[in-house]
């Protein structure tokens, strides 16, 4: 009896250090910021994945196969949308003919690293690599509880306006004005609700914040893929309400174009 009660013992212990074992091994629950000798970048995406591991921990040597591996295990991203990030990304990277990049890399002004970003200054202000609470905070005042596409484009705006004003050398070409757009639609699509593109504003903090899944909180990695039909839709309908409000102040000016130069680095309607 003493003995089938130790064995008992002996097999739930193990059961319980194996499950413990596995929980510590799930890089969702595994968070290391950076250290002495790694690197980071603009994107708090990209900051993020890395500090869970699913990017490399040191932001450095991102091949095309890490990077896809990391959006898809994260985030649930298709192959598509990793390979059309992996060929902008790898553009920055100052050596020709590279086949990765490092986080860092992608601080090469108006490449994808751009002005009017909703969480770093702009790059003539200071470190655009480096997140800036108070940058953020403005942009986090105009979304309400709930982020949608309309207190989205408006913190877009907002940040646009900002920038304007206080940075004599702003600049934004049309593809970093395409990837702003695109950016306000994934990360409300990755963090909340794709169909109804919404998302409560505190996933989105934590995240930008702490550049860490908001796991913390409640969220869990998307069920379905995201895809590059679901990433246009959303992003339609933000270039749209972003055209509105444009419109309003400035009659002319041409739309359609935003997704299309997002996904294909060229002038291309998508309707």
């Amino acid at each position: 009896m003493r003995i089938a009660t130790f064995l008992s013992f002996t097999v739930a212990a193990a059961a319980t250090q194996a499950a413990a074992k596995n929980a510590t091994q799930d890089p969702f629950e595994q968070w290391d910021g950076p250290k002495a000798g790694d690197v980071r970048g603009p994107c708090p995406f990209l900051n993020t994945f890395a500090n869970h591991g699913f990017l490399p921990r040191s932001g450095k040597y991102i091949t095309e196969k890490d990077l896809a591996n990391g959006l898809f295990n994260a985030v649930h991203f298709d192959a598509n949308i990793s390979q059309f990030l992996f060929d902008f990304a790898v553009s920055t990277n100052p050596q020709p003919n590279s086949t990765w990049f490092s986080l860092d890399h992608l601080s090469r002004h108006n490449v994808l690293e751009h002005d009017a970003s909703l969480s770093r200054v702009d790059a003539f202000l200071g470190h655009a690599d480096v997140f800036n609470q108070q940058a953020f905070d403005e942009t986090r005042s105009h979304w309400g509880d709930i982020v949608n596409v309309e207190s989205g484009t408006t913190a877009i705006l907002a940040r646009m306006k900002t920038c304007k004003a206080t940075d004599p050398n702003y600049s934004l070409s049309d593809l970093g004005e395409a990837f702003i757009l695109g950016e306000t639609a994934a990360f409300i699509s990755i963090l909340g609700d794709a169909k109804s593109i919404t998302v409560d504003k505190k996933l989105v903090e934590y995240l930008f914040q702490n550049e860490r899944l908001p796991t913390k909180l409640g969220w869990k990695r998307p069920g379905t893929p995201f895809t590059t039909d679901i990433l246009l839709e959303n992003l339609g309908k933000v270039q749209v309400e972003y055209e509105k409000r444009l419109n309003a102040t400035s009659p002319g000016k041409r739309s359609g174009e935003y997704a299309g130069r997002m996904i294909h680095g060229s002038t291309k309607l998508i309707y």
